[in-house]
């Protein structure tokens, strides 16, 4: 489907109008496959009488599928809000409300009403959404995804699930060899241990989770990640094989270090952005782990292990600061020789001419040599956490107003002793130096990891003319953000 056809999709949230609530971990499993759509459909979303917590359930199944569009279409969404208007869950300020809208993380698509709007759409219990998303045809190809972002109550709702991938076809225009690739959609999630007894215990053992001696955090960890829903499910890959891995770290507030025993990624993208897009002599980078914040995405070829070789997927640890949350090691899945044959889901071929931005080497440099032209500094205390000295609020002003059209340099800078993921909606960034000192391998993101009691600097790129409207920038750890860790920002 191309030019002006469009993907549809109805999208509806429901309450529950059974006892109990249905698990959304499997365990013991050959990694699930998620389901993909880019035709009309129904998405619904139910509630756990019982637990109150809410998820996205799509054709009879509670497995949010993967949107597959193409740049140039529309994703048309009608988002039906039939959620309980007494919430039995607890949202981060105070009960929860129920009301919800979404994100669609990392498209370079208007924030304005009815596309990525999440500061005027917002539908309570018993109301209806209609968003119609204008993929552009410049929109790098890659792996996207959707969220409920709706101030308050974003935290809870992502960590019960209500999120799913997007995939903006074309990444193999820049690698035609991906085309006869075995392709993988991976989604983490996160699901709660116990607080104690034989349960926990034995879903530790089954992860391998370290409980002690990583980073600076005191706490013990409170969530282990899912894949596609599954604990430490098996990934079938013969010896040799070579796969292309796509994969999305949507937990609200757990990084993901991943790595494979022995073994490394031939990393096509980071963030939905091939680094070709904007540098054609940079096909794939050899990356022995890949560190992905909340909202991270990673996308890379992957070559099964030697015969008779064990590997497992697993998180490093991650040390995320000394007032930061524990980011233990663990294993995710197991990389299993295949048992048969089956006809294996390769990606949609796009035969088309690859997009290339690339960008002036001598005016990226120039620009990184002035004053930044905005910074955003991260501070947080115990009445909540703040951008230069300020706590959101829906009707906060925005905080500033940028002309599009150019480039700016931007730093944020973080004053408090755990990490935060800074995330812009709308754009990408190059993520160019780090506390000062400059990156041997600058980074096309929307989501980049600023360090404890230091900086990042980044060149904003505000030169598509379609973004036009008030959008926001905030810290990916939602919890954080539904605390006031968040601003506007108006694209004129």
């Amino acid at each position: 489907m191309f030019g002006s056809q469009r993907s549809f999709f109805v999208l509806v949230v429901l309450g529950s109008f059974v006892a109990g609530t249905p698990s959304l971990v499997a365990q013991d499993a050959t990694l699930p496959e998620l389901p993909q759509v880019n035709g009309p459909f129904t998405l619904s979303a139910v509630s756990g009488s019982a637990s109150g917590k809410s998820h996205f359930r799509y054709n009879g199944k509670d497995v949010p599928p993967t949107i597959r569009v193409r740049p140039g279409q529309d994703i048309r969404v009608e988002y039906v809000n039939g959620l309980s208007p007494v919430s039995k869950e607890r949202c981060v300020m105070m009960p929860c409300s129920n009301r919800s809208n979404l994100h669609f993380h990392g498209l370079h698509v208007s924030p304005d009403k009815p596309q990525d709007d999440v500061l005027t759409m917002s539908a309570a219990p018993g109301e209806t959404l209609r968003y119609t998303v204008s993929v552009p045809r410049n929109q790098p190809p890659g792996l996207y995804w959707y969220h409920t972002h709706q101030h308050m109550e974003s935290y809870r709702q992502d960590l019960d699930g209500m999120s799913g991938a997007i995939v903006v076809e074309g990444i193999d225009r820049y690698l035609p060899e991906l085309r006869h690739m075995e392709e993988r959609i991976m989604v983490l999630r996160d699901t709660e241990l116990e607080e104690q007894g034989p349960e926990r215990s034995a879903m530790i053992r089954k992860v391998s989770l370290q409980t002690q001696g990583c980073g600076s955090s005191t706490e013990q960890p409170e969530r282990v990640f899912t894949v596609n829903g599954a604990v430490r499910p098996e990934i079938d890959i013969s010896p040799g094989e070579h796969q292309f891995w796509r994969i999305v770290n949507a937990s609200p507030d757990l990084y993901a270090d991943i790595e494979i025993d022995g073994r490394f990624f031939d990393v096509v993208a980071l963030d939905g952005m091939p680094f070709a897009f904007h540098n054609p002599s940079i096909r794939t980078r050899r990356m022995t782990h890949v560190l992905l914040a909340p909202a991270g995405r990673m996308e890379a070829v992957v070559t099964g292990p030697s015969a008779g070789k064990q590997a497992t997927l697993h998180t490093r640890c991650f040390d995320t600061g000394s007032d930061g949350d524990p980011n233990a090691s663990m294993v995710l899945a197991d990389l299993a020789p295949k048992r048969s044959s089956p006809a294996a889901r390769t990606m949609v071929e796009d035969s088309g001419t690859p997009v290339y931005q690339p960008v002036s080497l001598a005016s990226m440099h120039s620009l990184e040599q002035e004053q930044p032209e905005f910074t955003a500094v991260f501070t947080e205390d115990k009445g909540g956490f703040y951008i230069n000295g300020k706590q959101f609020t829906m009707d906060s002003p925005p905080m500033l107003t940028v002309e599009t059209g150019h480039y700016q340099h931007w730093r944020v800078s973080n004053e408090t002793n755990e990490v935060h993921p800074f995330h812009i909606h709308q754009v990408h960034f190059l993520v160019y130096a780090r506390n000062g000192d400059r990156l041997r391998e600058p980074e096309w993101l929307d989501t980049v990891n600023v360090p404890t009691r230091g900086s990042v600097d980044l060149v904003m790129d505000f030169t598509d003319p379609i973004i036009r409207g008030t959008s926001l920038f905030h810290c990916h750890l939602l919890n954080h953000e539904d605390k006031g860790m968040m601003a506007k920002i108006v694209f004129r």
